[in-house]
């Protein structure tokens, strides 16, 4: 009787495990060189107890702050500075997110307190910084919570965490859980052996308790009983993509419109990641049982680790070999937030797949990490084993398990080839078929509203532009058209924007902005729809940054498109010969046409893409959503969308054994 695994929850054919990351290193599949990708695994266990938030995919960011300079407003003494962190929203307002110790009497602070943030590459986080020189009649205030003594205070936010979580849902051993966690959780790959309960309501809920847990504490500093000394602005994704991950920012005053001599503040994040150590394995098998009548089995691996509970949580599956019994898979990485420890057991089982998602276990085995090194260099093999109708008995099979490779590398974060100098280079091309409607139509898709909305051709430039700028150093971004008529007469399926026959770069997201508020006067939609021009465009322009020996660039570009593909097979072929390159395709559907033939370029089934000639691509390489999608009432689509880049960028880097230059790690 065959299984139905949470490891394959999309019945896909493809390795999936997860390296690092956030809701983050996002929703890709694994491949040669393994695990940089979103694990399919583990997001099933956490929705099967109802939560849906994957914790190894959230970066968490440390800010480090110090100041100079700062103006002396005490009479007799100088300034005692602190300094507090906001998180800036759409709307405008500030959250505040930490404030830094007060150091007294000084112009030049360096606090010690770092301020805990998660990065999100999807969307733009603007923070703002201001400092201020806290009275002397609040010195023995702390600046956060009351000052009861230590028992007092941790009784209080005991009994608040027994009402928040227990109101949550949560049994009151995740409660005790939760208190036993800062003694002995040692990262957050070891998420998996908090106790049973709290694993399933940790995650979301700890958000929901610190918060209002805060919002208890008997006596808050008020800010507006202290001096001001000036704030200062930033985006975070401009502090991490500094070589130094440092930002030095200039302190003003909104309020008075003074902007000088008021000091300088210096911004530095570093990741708190427990550890970059990871272990690359290659396995293979030999005499797996044949299970299936008409040809031999399909044998994929998938790895679990225990968890103190005594229960398995899937961290990796690899890909599924066809119609072999003698599988040899492709080398996968481990880090070490996946594992664990070397000693701690993992279990390997060998599966049979099937479409059905029913696959059938061939053989199972319990190693540690150390166990499979020691496999390794005795190059012998293990026994797999199957329970047998006996309780509490195993039946000893003749198929083996090899490992051909053990080794310990570092596998390095998406921030630290950002901030060691990588770029991400933005590339943009939009749909001008007939299809879209009149242009001067308001029900046309693109109608240029005179109130200023975004139409969803200007919206989804706008939201991924406006995050993938950051990582641009020249900010000059091709943008091309495809489908219409342009300024010659003839139809083409890859122009630029601007007219500029040699010259498609424009400036910044605006120019792009501009360039396709222009077109749209001087190009007549017309059709068919073609991605093939545009896909060979990009893969031209990222091949020469190969030719050019520079691999700390990788390309984005993003497709935007209404309409049913006509050229489908030479889509398929220009991304097969474009996935052995630096380069990544997010297509977003707007209108409301069918999108299916862009779920099959996306390759989510699991099946990789194969070309005319029987090419199948070396990795996925496309990320699609329809523009209507709203991910969880909170996110939109291409946020969603955007979540999945940091993975592919991993998925192009680490397999090929690129390495950040110049890494300064904190």
């Amino acid at each position: 009787m065959g299984m139905c695994l949470s490891g394959d929850v999309r019945g896909g054919k493809q390795a999936v495990g997860v390296a690092q990351g956030r809701p983050t290193e996002a929703h890709n599949n694994n491949n040669a060189g393994g695990g940089d990708g979103h694990n399919d695994a583990i997001d099933f266990f956490f929705r099967s107890r109802g939560d849906h938030a994957l914790f190894t995919q959230i970066e968490m960011t440390l800010l480090s702050l110090s100041a100079s300079k700062l103006r002396d407003r005490d009479i007799t003494s100088k300034s005692d500075p602190m300094a507090v962190v906001y998180a800036k929203k759409k709307e405008g307002t500030l959250e505040e997110i930490g404030r830094t110790e007060v150091i007294m009497n000084c112009l030049n602070p360096v606090w010690i307190v770092k301020i805990s943030i998660a990065y999100q590459f999807e969307i733009v986080q603007p923070l703002v910084f201001r400092v201020y020189d806290v009275d002397t009649k609040y010195h023995n205030t702390s600046v956060k919570c009351s000052a009861l003594p230590g028992a007092g205070c941790l009784v209080l936010l005991v009994a608040v965490c027994l009402l928040v979580l227990g109101g949550l849902g949560c049994s009151f051993l995740s409660v005790v859980g939760l208190f036993a966690w800062p003694f002995s959780w040692p990262g957050p790959g070891a998420a998996f052996g908090l106790l049973p309960g709290l694993e399933a309501c940790f995650f979301v809920k700890f958000k929901v308790f610190v918060k209002l847990s805060n919002s208890v504490a008997l006596q808050m500093l008020k800010l507006n009983e202290q001096d001001f000394l000036g704030e200062a602005g930033c985006f975070l994704s401009e502090i991490v993509t500094k070589q130094n991950r440092t930002s030095n920012l200039n302190l003003h005053d909104k309020r008075t419109g003074v902007s000088r001599n008021l000091g300088t503040i210096a911004v530095h994040a570093e990741e708190t990641i427990a550890s970059r150590n990871a272990v690359e394995i290659s396995f293979r098998c030999s005499r797996l049982a044949n299970v299936d009548l008409f040809s031999k089995s399909d044998p994929f691996l998938r790895i679990s680790r225990i968890v103190e509970s005594g229960d398995s949580v899937p961290i990796f599956k690899t890909e599924v070999i066809n119609d072999n019994l003698n599988p040899i898979w492709r080398p996968i990485t481990l880090s070490m937030q996946q594992y664990g420890s070397k000693e701690n057991p993992l279990i390997i089982e060998c599966f049979d797949f099937n479409t059905s998602g029913n696959h059938v276990l061939l053989g199972k085995i319990q190693k540690s990490v150390a166990d499979l090194q020691k496999l390794h260099l005795e190059q012998s093999g293990a026994n797999f084993v199957l329970p047998s109708a006996h309780r509490n008995h195993e039946k000893v099979l003749k198929s083996q398990l090899f490992v051909d490779k053990c080794i310990e590398k570092e596998q390095y974060t998406f921030l630290d080839y950002i901030s060691s100098g990588f770029e991400l280079n933005f590339m943009v091309a939009v749909d001008f078929t007939a299809s879209n409607g009149n242009p001067q139509n308001p029900i046309s898709l693109h109608y240029i509203d005179p109130s200023g909305r975004l139409n969803s051709y200007q919206q989804a430039i706008m939201e991924v532009g406006e995050v993938i700028q950051f990582y641009d150093s020249d900010r000059r971004f091709p943008a091309w058209g495809f489908g219409g008529k342009t300024f010659n007469g003839a139809v083409s399926h890859c122009f630029s924007l601007n007219g500029i026959p040699n010259g498609s770069e424009v400036e910044g997201v605006d120019g792009i902005m501009a360039a396709y508020a222009s077109a749209l006067h001087n190009v007549a939609l017309a059709g068919p729809t073609l991605f093939g021009p545009v896909i060979n465009m990009a893969a031209q322009i990222a091949g020469q940054s190969l030719s050019q020996d520079d691999r700390s660039k990788y390309f984005v570009l993003l497709i935007i498109t209404d309409g049913v593909l006509t050229d489908l097979q030479e889509t398929k072929d220009a991304l097969v010969r474009a996935s052995d390159l630096p380069l990544s395709i997010l297509i977003v559907g707007v209108g409301g046409a069918d999108f299916t033939q862009m779920e099959i370029l996306d390759a989510d089934n699991g099946r990789r893409l194969e070309s005319s000639t029987g090419r199948v691509a070396t990795r996925d390489i496309v990320q699609f959503v329809p523009m209507r999608e709203v991910h969880s009432g909170r996110i939109s689509a291409v946020q969603a969308l955007l979540e999945e880049l940091p993975g592919q960028f991993l998925t192009y880097v680490r397999p090929r054994d690129i390495k950040p230059s110049n890494l300064q790690v904190a």
